[in-house]
């Protein structure tokens, strides 16, 4: 409640305050005689700039402000002013001559209330002295026609048959209230001529000495002629004069901003942003001439070219029109036949300029434009001598093709085609080869001709910005319409729609690559696995198929499962310990399948146990369930066999054994010295070994009573050896005393042991001659299964030779390829 009625007794005093101020306005006082700049009387309500000097505050309106009162006071600017909020205080120490210093304003411009030294200007209960209005000067300079005043010409070209208006704007409405012109600021316009100088006339006309009128935001200096004026560049910028009123913002960055433009001498001129270009580009043409006029543009007609070899105005251009007018619709041309302009045909448009006199006009070119030197004319038709001429010449562009890699590739790979094309837009592919139309076939479908009587079968590429183009052809699609042999292929790159027949008609480029057949190869990890061991089936298909399919036969056995191909072409299966510590002893049978050309398996697994063949390749299920091993696989290799189908495939033996492992005999160990246990294995190479030895006279022993025996624990590796692994591990036996020993060699990976015994025995003195041991070792092998023995050689089609070397235990590997 206290506070509406303190802003209810502010609101009262400053209508009061209102009420008792007289009316009045700026007044120029006269010139300061110290340094020639204006003094005006400001009132309550006034607007005055930033940057004015000798300013004073009229002292009836700002009571107690002026001469009869204190000497200052403040000008604050509030964002709220019922609760005295403010984010600028301007101090003033002589209100009779002060000045709005730019640092003091800053960019906080509008309302600030007056208050006299010694009141409050936070407390609301304190009625300002009144009010001004804090503008920055604004002086905007701009240089238009005067047939079309919204066009300027700044950074523009104009002839000197143009007329042109200078036009002012500004802000100053703070000096409207001044009568006599001679109290307003004045300024000048200053031309810089071509050769540098500087004037104040300029088209016959003066652009000194002119008033800035407050209510009028424009000034305007109408209709400058520019005939005479020398050809170049012009600048122009409004000013303001350094004495008389308006004197104080002379020099403080408050002039006007820079004009240029540049006055030609030629009536009509073209240019071009080429002087030649291959056909499927663009080029321009530019036009000055005079402001807002219309030009007939056209390219000068050659004897025997239809209209569609010509390059083409591109339609749809501002300013570039095709349609015929009543008052036009034909034209004439010194030293050529009558032309008539008809709409469609894009040699031809009117062009009208922009405000600055030009305008710049887009031809196309294809690959059906003539390769030869063209002319285009721009006329003016109501003076026949303001013309000009500028010559293009369009050439024909080049193909390129190149292949990535070597060359040659296998069929079922993806080949990446790329070159360059600088005749069109588009590049058109075909092949040629063995059992292909002579002049060529499509590329993704080799079964339809390139050009089969109109009917266009290309491979259309792209060409990018930068004239490149890259398509990636995929055999294996291919092959699944027609079958390409392995053999030589021409590939054609062409910019136009034309076969074998037609290249004379366009622009080409050829690369001859080599199609092999895909084959693959394989090995395993060993032909003799032990139970619990991995075994890997690695090799290398080509051709690019994603995968190819693995089959294995044994006696607990039949599976087919996918391997993954890598890009590089190698693959890797993998039968982990899990599975074979479960298969039987004995031998088992691999056939890896590569599904060729088409890339896919052509004869697969149907129902579980039986093998189908794909549609069409006259192939019968045959059941492999209930066959024994070697004869599901040889029925497998019948079937991959057939000439119906066009997979190959690689064979491949391998045997499981019973874990074992062989510690070869120790014999008397002289106490002290350092010795080797060895042995031989059926385990895998890389498994790992414990060797534990242990003196058989192990007994407990008393409290602080040394040991009465010696261990030792050792790992080693299964390494490769000749016709068997082996493994090894040498034992420090500087701690053993002369008593028996126990071996225990026990494989982590298969849970397989075995031991042995021997005997540590005294030392043999140095001086007498070495004691041969005389006694036998007994060595014995445990296993967590009984040893299968090797399995009597069989006669098995397709496998009799692998059958034969897996008896012996050596490695059965053999790689088919199919032609």
């Amino acid at each position: 409640m206290k506070s509406m009625t303190k802003l209810m007794v502010v609101a009262m005093l400053l209508v009061a305050a209102l009420v008792v101020a007289p009316v009045a306005a700026r007044e120029y006082v006269g010139d300061n005689p110290a340094d020639n700049i204006g003094i005006y009387n400001i009132s309550s309500g006034d607007t005055v700039y930033v940057g004015e000097e000798h300013l004073e505050l009229n002292e009836s309106d700002f009571n107690g402000t002026g001469p009869n009162g204190l000497a200052g006071g403040s000008l604050v600017h509030f964002t709220q002013f019922s609760d005295r909020i403010y984010d600028k205080r301007i101090m003033i120490t002589d209100a009779t001559d002060f000045k709005l210093n730019p640092t003091d304003v800053g960019s906080v411009t509008g309302i600030y209330h007056v208050f006299a030294r010694g009141f409050s200007y936070t407390d609301p209960a304190v009625v300002p002295n009144g009010t001004i209005n804090v503008e920055i000067p604004s002086l905007k300079l701009d240089v238009v026609l005067t047939k079309s005043p919204i066009d300027s010409v700044d950074g523009k070209s104009v002839t000197r048959d143009t007329n042109v208006t200078f036009k002012l704007e500004n802000n100053l409405y703070g000096f409207s209230e001044l009568t006599n012109d001679a109290d307003k600021p004045k300024l000048k316009i200053e031309v810089t001529l071509p050769g540098g100088g500087i004037t104040t006339e300029f088209g016959n006309q003066k652009l000194s000495n002119i008033y800035v009128n407050g209510s009028q935001a424009t000034i305007t200096i109408d209709d400058i002629s520019l005939k005479g004026c020398e050809a170049g560049t012009y600048t122009a910028r409004a000013k303001w004069y350094d004495r008389g009123p308006g004197a104080s913002f002379y020099g403080k960055g408050f002039d006007s901003n820079t004009v240029t433009f540049e006055v030609t001498t030629k009536a009509v001129s073209l240019t071009s942003s080429k002087d030649s270009v291959v056909r499927g580009k663009t080029f321009s043409v530019t036009i000055a001439g005079e402001s807002k006029t219309s030009y007939i543009l056209f390219v000068k007609p050659v004897g025997g070219l239809g209209a569609s070899e010509y390059p083409l105005i591109a339609p749809g251009q501002p300013g570039v029109t095709n349609e015929t007018s009543a008052s036009i619709g034909s034209f004439n041309v010194p030293g050529m036949a009558s032309q008539t302009l008809v709409k469609g045909d894009y040699t031809q448009a009117w062009v009208a300029t922009t405000a600055g006199g030009t305008r710049t006009v887009q031809f196309n070119t294809t690959t059906n434009t003539d390769d030869r030197q063209y002319t285009i004319r721009v006329q003016d038709l109501l003076d026949h001598t303001k013309y000009d001429e500028v010559k293009v010449k369009v050439e024909k562009g080049a193909v390129t093709i190149t292949a990535a890699g070597t060359g040659t590739y296998y069929i079922g790979e993806e080949i990446t085609l790329e070159g360059t094309c600088t005749d069109s837009d588009t590049v058109y592919l075909f092949i040629t080869g063995p059992n292909l139309p002579s002049n060529g076939a499509f590329l993704e479908n080799p079964n339809l001709k390139a050009n089969d009587n109109g009917a266009m079968n290309f491979t259309e590429v792209d060409v990018e910005p930068d004239d490149t183009w890259s398509y990636k052809w995929n055999t294996a699609d291919s092959m699944k319409l027609r079958a390409l042999d392995a053999g030589g292929y021409t590939i054609y790159a062409v910019s136009a729609q034309k076969d074998k027949e037609g290249l004379s008609e366009a622009e080409y480029d050829t690369i001859s690559i080599q199609l092999r057949s895909g084959f693959i190869s394989a090995t395993s990890s060993g032909a003799v696995i032990a139970k619990g061991d991995d075994l890997k089936l690695t090799g290398t298909a080509q051709g690019d198929p994603d995968e190819v399919h693995v089959w294995i036969f044994g006696k607990n056995l039949q599976r087919n499962e996918p391997a993954t191909v890598e890009d590089d072409g190698s693959f890797e299966y993998e039968l982990k310990g899990a599975v074979t510590k479960e298969l039987s002893a004995g031998q088992y049978f691999v056939v890896i399948q590569h599904p060729m050309m088409n890339g896919e398996c052509d004869i697969k697994e149907g129902i579980p146990g039986w093998i189908n063949g794909t549609p069409g390749s006259g192939f019968e299920a045959v059941r492999i369930a209930g066959l024994q091993a070697s004869d599901a696989a040889n029925a497998l290799i019948k079937a991959l066999d057939s000439p119906n189908i066009d997979d190959t495939y690689v064979k491949l033996t391998f045997v499981v054994e019973e874990p074992r492992i062989l510690i070869n005999p120790i014999g008397d160990i002289p106490a002290g010295s350092t010795f080797t246990i060895s042995g031989t294995t059926n385990l895998a190479v890389g498994d790992t070994l414990n060797v534990e030895v242990t003196s058989a006279a192990f007994t407990p022993t008393e409290k602080g009573e040394s040991s009465g025996f010696a261990s030792v624990a050792r790992t080693t590796e299964v390494k490769a050896g000749d016709g068997a692994n082996t493994w090894s591990v040498e034992i420090d036996g500087s701690s053993f005393k002369p008593d028996q020993y126990i071996v225990k060699v026990e494989c982590i990976e298969t849970d397989t042991t075995a031991t042995a015994n021997f005997n540590v025995v005294e030392a043999v003195p140095t001086t007498q001659p070495p004691v041969s041991p005389t006694e036998t070792v007994t060595t014995t092998t445990t296993a967590t299964t009984t040893t299968t023995a090797t399995p009597t050689e069989t006669e098995t089609p397709g496998f009799g030779a692998l059958l034969a070397l897996a008896g012996l235990g050596a490695v059965a590997y053999l790689v088919l390829r199919r032609d």
